[in-house]
């Protein structure tokens, strides 16, 4: 059996009423749409045909269909219709982005907080990976006679400062000197080149060998992995004012994926693409069955640089999520590149 125009139009017609009401969907209603024209019995004939070929489920206690897992991937790759945010929207996106700060974390926790906002869903937002990050500048600021202040500035705007011990004798002249020769050799580099290269000119440097050994320390922990990548999620609980997570079980089970940083790096992890969505069984983490998840990236020049998911029941509003995803992406790409104001 084909599905054909008929059945394609009467299948969007219950994603579309499905998604606004959560309600099971009978024949009446699909009638009754401006655009079908089509009779009640003609429906449910055809309604009786989706549900064979596996886009249409019927909970025991109704009469009405929903649309299962395979429908919304119909849905979002056939049907939806795309859309572009309204003058509205995009300006409370530009009002919250310009609350910034000097730190890509800022940037990340507000981003997480309009996209959950907008979409009244959950939102996760990733920072640059270190793999990613270029370094603008290294300075040493003395502190005492023995500590200064390390303060690492990178292309995202990401501020690193810590307090390294120095050598006996090390003034302020002597710092700054060293600050200008570090930031002309290692601006431009990733964090990971700067480091082999600081273990080459750290042997050049006789007194400063030592100095040298703490810098690449900090380095180190900044390649570390997770703890030099935020992680911020946005509405943790707004998705528990949907009827699909009224059961109690159900709701403490999802809670306890958005605490789990493994699990939400997971799900943020896309394969290059503008926007990947994964539905329901397509996740492949049990407590998100019931779940869409919708990814997309920002850039930074030509480089991806990290990750925007947005978490939502099945039915969500997948033609919303990705204008919302889409204007934001561009947003931040343009904020964290120095391109806006």
């Amino acid at each position: 059996m084909k599905i054909d125009d008929r059945k394609y139009m009467i299948l969007q017609a219950i994603i579309d009423d499905y998604i606004m009401t959560a309600v099971p969907v009978g024949s009446r209603t699909i009638s009754r749409k401006s655009g079908v024209g089509f009779s009640p019995a003609t429906i449910r004939n055809e309604m009786s045909d989706l549900e064979e070929l596996g886009y249409l489920d019927q909970p025991h206690t109704s009469a009405g269909r929903i649309p299962s897992a395979k429908a919304y991937r119909l849905y979002v790759d056939q049907l939806m219709k795309h859309t572009e945010l309204n003058e509205e929207d995009t300006r409370r996106i530009q009002e919250h982005l310009n609350k910034r700060t000097a730190q890509v974390e800022e940037v990340i926790r507000q981003a997480a907080m309009v996209l959950s906002d907008m979409t009244r869903y959950t939102a996760v937002v990733s920072g640059p990976t270190a793999k990613e990050i270029t370094i603008k500048r290294l300075q040493l600021v003395p502190v005492t006679d023995s500590a200064a202040l390390l303060i690492i500035v990178t292309s995202t705007g990401m501020l690193k400062e810590k307090l390294i011990p120095v050598p006996e004798g090390a003034d302020a002249d002597q710092l700054y000197g060293l600050s200008k020769l570090l930031t002309e050799s290692m601006a431009g580099k990733s964090l990971s080149e700067a480091r082999e290269q600081l273990g080459n000119f750290g042997t050049k440097l006789g007194q400063h060998r030592e100095l040298m050994s703490s810098v690449i320390d900090v380095l180190d922990n900044q390649l570390d992995g997770d703890a030099s990548t935020p992680l911020m999620v946005g509405g943790r609980s707004n998705l528990l004012s949907y009827p699909e997570y009224s059961d109690v079980e159900k709701a403490r089970s999802f809670l306890a994926v958005l605490e789990s940083r493994e699990k939400l790096g997971t799900l943020l992890r896309g394969n290059g693409v503008e926007f990947t969505v994964r539905i329901g069984p397509e996740i492949d983490i049990p407590e998100f069955a019931d779940c869409s998840v919708v990814t997309a990236s920002y850039h930074i020049g030509k480089d991806t640089t990290g990750t925007m998911g947005i978490i939502g029941p099945t039915r969500m509003d997948y033609a919303r999520v990705m204008s919302v995803l889409n204007y934001m992406g561009k947003a931040i790409s343009d904020l964290l590149s120095g391109d806006r104001e």
